[in-house]
């Protein structure tokens, strides 16, 4: 069989498409369904003083894969990632509004609201 070198590759990167394409439409077959974020737009926010949003960090997937839906929904940058132990929230900042704890895609909730406990009141939007 005679093959030119022109051909050879042709053929060779051919085969290899082939490969990636059946391999890939397997990965996707057998993908994991991700946890959906859900979305803020039909949320309205409660803004209980005397409530704060505690961190279960455990749970928390920042941690690791870099999940930010609290961090990019807290309008008042309470909550900080840092990576390799999760998310840690200023309860100063914190007004206990609850969106963390509603787009928290964990179950059970890595954010969760608790009661305040002799700390002042948050800052107050302007």
């Amino acid at each position: 069989m005679d093959i030119s070198r022109k051909e050879f590759f042709k053929k060779s990167l051919y085969s290899l498409g082939e490969a990636i394409t059946t391999v890939s439409g397997a990965l996707k077959e057998s993908e994991p369904e991700r946890p959906t974020i859900r979305d803020t737009a039909d949320f309205v926010p409660g803004g209980e003083e005397n409530m704060r949003a505690v961190a279960s960090n455990e749970r928390c997937l920042a941690k690791n894969c870099g999940c930010f839906a609290c961090f990019e929904r807290c309008e008042l940058q309470a909550i900080t990632v840092v990576m390799g132990e999760g998310i840690r929230i200023d309860e100063t900042r914190c007004t206990g509004c609850g969106t963390c704890e509603y787009v928290c895609p964990v179950t059970p909730k890595a954010v969760r609201l608790q009661p305040r406990k002799g700390l002042e009141p948050p800052i107050q939007k302007a």
